[in-house]
């Protein structure tokens, strides 16, 4: 599977092509599909173009984008920094009124367990992300880690040498857990292509995106929008 992230928290004046409005987020997560992405993942914004977990924002966004791509998997974030308080997160989880199919849950964050499992009783699957081998421990000790849809194994924006022994490690305790799920692996900025790679030749699902980066692989060339990112990284895997 190659997962299409389409914006992150990036702005339009990162890169003129990051989609912010729905219509933008259905515009491009069709091109997207088209150039051979799996699914989808994006984070819905309010009218005045910020993050947000807000119902209607959250309902806008889904319904643009699946309206544009029908029967593609579609995700969402809940990263802390969305809407720090712990409490609040739940709360607009359950006030949801159109549900994604899947939903990112970043295991070092206050209150992972707690939102996982308010999403599994909502029926919405629960994407474990962990970005630690501290982070992967904490999640295989949870009860329910076998009701997850699938394992994000994400490292960050830093130089390979950085971060090897740390995704060795987390590889090895996903080994050794008898977990079966499936993983996807992706990187951020400079690690981006590296683990996308790293994923082909584990076989392991990846993601790419705007989200993820805006240049192209072997150069300092910038990506004219998630429909080329997507269409190199699919070359790649294949």
């Amino acid at each position: 599977m190659l997962k299409a992230a389409l914006n992150g928290n990036r702005s339009s004046d990162e890169h003129p092509n990051t989609p912010i409005t729905p219509g933008q987020l259905a515009q491009a997560a069709r091109a997207a599909v088209e150039a051979g992405a799996d699914a989808l993942h994006f984070h819905p914004r309010n009218v005045a173009g910020v993050e947000s977990l807000d119902a209607e924002d959250v309902a806008a966004a889904l319904e643009a984008v699946r309206a544009a791509c029908p029967g593609v998997p579609v995700g969402l974030s809940s990263g802390w920094w969305i809407l720090p308080d712990t409490r609040a997160r739940l709360a607009a989880v359950r006030a949801w009124t159109a549900l994604p199919d899947f939903v990112s849950v970043n295991w070092q964050e206050d209150g992972a367990p707690e939102l996982a499992a308010a999403l599994l009783e909502r029926g919405i699957g629960v994407e474990a992300g962990l970005w630690t081998a501290e982070a992967v421990q904490a999640f295989l000790t949870w009860p329910r880690r076998d009701e997850v849809l699938r394992v994000l194994v994400e490292m960050p924006d830093q130089p390979i040498r950085t971060y090897k022994a740390e995704l060795q490690e987390m590889f090895a305790l996903l080994d050794a857990s008898g977990l079966d799920k499936p993983v996807v692996l992706h990187g951020l900025g400079e690690s981006a292509w590296p683990l996308l790679r790293e994923a082909a030749r584990r076989g392991l699902d990846a993601r790419i995106g705007l989200e993820d980066t805006l240049l192209l692989p072997g150069d300092f060339d910038g990506a004219a929008d998630n429909a080329e990112l997507v269409r190199v990284a699919r070359e790649m895997m294949e």
